[in-house]
């Protein structure tokens, strides 16, 4: 269990509390309290502890004991001695002035306990003002940021869109001059696998017509020039601190 007084923890003997180690000065305040009730009360006096038919008259001041006379001439001579009535005048206005010190200071302490709450209150509501403050920093950056993506994707999309026409067209008209020339071909075999002489003479002047023509056309340099190279990168933006987007807290006083 622990210590009443400095709370240190300590076993329990055997034999009980009795068999645990007497605090000197409570013991002696007993037997001062003793001494003035049996005096009150007109009672018997304290009698010494070593010699039990002696009364306490003296106190030795080295020793911070009760002693009797035989005490004193036998052990304590050489000591400084008092007469314990005087001695204990003394000590209660010891104890009297450092009871009333220890009351003013004790009262001065007191004084500063609502300062605590008072200060936890107005600490509590600037941080959360600051957190506030935060918050709507970081709220304008992030919509900021936003704003930019959404315009960037824009026109991401609108480049994509753009593209992707022209690469439908030029397909197309690829597909478009395939099938021309396809026609021709097939025409061409027909007439030469199937064809008199009469028709081949009356239609090769025509399929001549149409394959220069076919020829001039240069479907890959048109599809070539209608589609320039198109390169797009993205660079991200610069920012001046790299560290904290939002801001940085500082501390005062601590």
């Amino acid at each position: 269990m622990p210590c009443p007084l400095c709370r240190k923890e300590f076993t329990i003997p055997d034999d009980g509390f009795s068999g645990m180690q007497k605090n000197f000065i409570v013991e002696k305040l007993l037997s001062a309290r003793q001494l003035s009730a049996g005096e009150e009360a007109g009672s018997i006096p304290a009698t010494c502890d070593t010699h039990k038919d002696k009364e306490m008259e003296m106190f030795c001041l080295e020793c911070e004991l009760a002693i009797c006379v035989k005490c004193y001439t036998e052990s304590h001579k050489t000591h400084d001695c008092s007469d314990i009535e005087k001695v204990s005048a003394d000590r209660r206005k010891q104890v009297k002035s450092d009871s009333d010190r220890i009351t003013e200071r004790l009262k001065k302490i007191g004084e500063v306990l609502p300062r605590f709450e008072k200060e936890k209150n107005e600490l509590v509501n600037r941080l959360a003002d600051v957190e506030g403050e935060i918050n709507t920093a970081a709220d304008k950056l992030i919509a900021a940021v936003e704003r930019d993506r959404v315009k960037l994707l824009s026109e991401v999309e609108s480049i994509k869109l753009k593209q992707v026409n022209r690469l439908e067209t030029a397909k197309h008209d690829v597909e478009q001059h395939m099938a021309a020339m396809e026609s021709f071909k097939q025409d061409s075999d027909i007439l030469l696998s199937s064809g008199t002489a009469c028709d081949v003479t009356r239609s090769a002047n025509s399929l001549h017509s149409r394959a220069e023509e076919l020829m001039m056309f240069d479907v890959i340099s048109h599809v070539d020039s209608s589609l320039p190279p198109l390169h797009v990168n993205f660079t991200s933006a610069s920012l001046p601190c790299v560290d904290n987007f939002v801001g940085t807290i500082a501390e005062e006083g601590l």
